[in-house]
């Protein structure tokens, strides 16, 4: 594209990845194609779509027909109505954005996702390939703890030794 173009993904887990990897097809497939966007930016699901579209290793329709396969592997979360109205009251109960995102944020990191590694293991398993890319790709984040924004690109330093403070599959959830 021009060197003005840009797409933004967010969240949703499981069903995110699958929507927004839909939705980009579908909009290739009717002549808007996004996954040539000069910068793109992600958070959550979005960050593993964002990855794979600038790997530059897969067509919108490739990346689309990934979701279709087994789901072999994946941890699958529990959000129910509790949880939901956990939200609210967070959200209802903070007095600003960032005291919002402090309190999911411990929600987040008291949830029993499981261990680590295996976690690791999953979203590993959706990339195609584990390297930067060379294309435009930024990461969005919160601090778990503080409730900072934060955005990660190529070459940008991070703080590696504390990744679950900042990756919360769906803050609060358990596993099924």
């Amino acid at each position: 594209m021009g060197g003005d173009t840009a797409l933004v993904l967010g969240g949703g887990g499981l069903t995110g990845v699958g929507w927004e990897c839909g939705i980009l097809y579908g909009l290739a497939r009717a002549g808007v194609d996004l996954t040539t966007a000069d910068l793109v930016v992600g958070t959550s699901a979005g960050s593993v779509v964002g990855a794979q579209l600038t790997s530059g290793l897969l067509t919108a329709q490739e990346l689309y027909e990934r979701q279709l396969g087994d789901p072999a592997g994946e941890v699958a979360a529990k959000l129910g109505a509790g949880l939901v109205a956990r939200y609210a009251v967070a959200m209802v109960g903070s007095r600003t954005a960032t005291a919002y995102r402090q309190r999911i944020g411990a929600m987040a990191l008291a949830a029993d996702t499981g261990p680590e590694a295996e976690r690791r293991k999953v979203l590993a398993a959706r990339l195609v390939s584990h390297e930067w890319p060379e294309r435009r790709l930024v990461v969005t984040a919160v601090d778990a703890l503080s409730g900072e924004l934060e955005a990660f690109e190529r070459g940008a330093a991070a703080d590696s030794s504390t990744p679950s403070r900042r990756a919360a599959p769906c803050p609060g959830c358990g596993r099924r």
